[in-house]
């Protein structure tokens, strides 16, 4: 999952603006309490997904994903005055939790959780999308982007979490490995979809940042 060093990777991060005290204690919180702590965004990745929403100033955000709620309050801090953010994710024990950070960052008014699986959930939400966020099972990424990229707004962006995989993308891929197959699967989408422009950037492990053409 680390490309770099761990000492240029902190040199970045300390150079890199800080994360919002809440976000330090979410972070620090499912480090201590919740399984898989590395699928969370963290600080980086965060800061980066912050920028983004500040930049566009969406009205309506989609992430497919939830976790533990960090990324969907990085990418809360840019909405739109009127905005609002719908995150998914189909693991109900993890719902107190994420509700008791976007309690603390004081945003029970723009970010809306949902409770299921995603491909159900999505035709619920109303709307058009300026940016979409997939951070879910890796095995549905294909779909899930045919889900909602005829729903995202011309100029808008649907960036993809997970898309280097550890560099597994450049290894010899066992007939098992369902994740990698999609994954690889899904960057060949993104790279001959005539509906968008594509970036696979190297942050942390791997976003591919899609543009949806006019």
């Amino acid at each position: 999952m680390e490309f770099i060093s761990a000492a240029l990777s902190r040199y970045v991060e300390e150079h890199t603006s800080p994360e919002p005290d809440y976000l330090y204690r979410l972070n620090r919180e499912t480090h201590l309490k919740v399984m898989q702590p590395r699928m969370l965004s963290g600080h980086l990745q965060g800061r980066f997904l912050s920028m983004i929403s500040g930049l566009m100033q969406p009205k309506l955000v989609l992430e497919i994903g939830t976790y533990t709620g960090y990324s969907a309050l990085c990418l809360a801090e840019g909405l739109s005055p009127e905005g609002k953010l719908h995150t998914i994710d189909n693991n109900a024990e993890r719902e107190e939790f994420v509700m008791k950070f976007i309690r603390e960052a004081k945003m029970e008014d723009k970010v809306i959780p949902h409770i299921g699986d995603a491909a159900a959930v999505i035709p619920q939400i109303e709307g058009v999308f300026d940016l979409v966020f997939i951070d879910a099972d890796k095995e549905n990424y294909g779909l899930y982007f045919d889900m909602v990229v005829d729903r995202v707004r011309p100029g808008g962006l649907i960036i993809s979490d997970n898309v280097l995989w550890s560099g597994k993308v450049l290894e010899t891929v066992k007939e098992n490995d369902l994740d990698t197959i999609a994954l690889l699967e899904f960057n060949r989408q993104m790279m001959h979809d005539q509906r968008v422009e594509v970036v696979l950037l190297p942050v942390r492990d791997g976003l591919s940042m899609v543009r949806k053409k006019a």
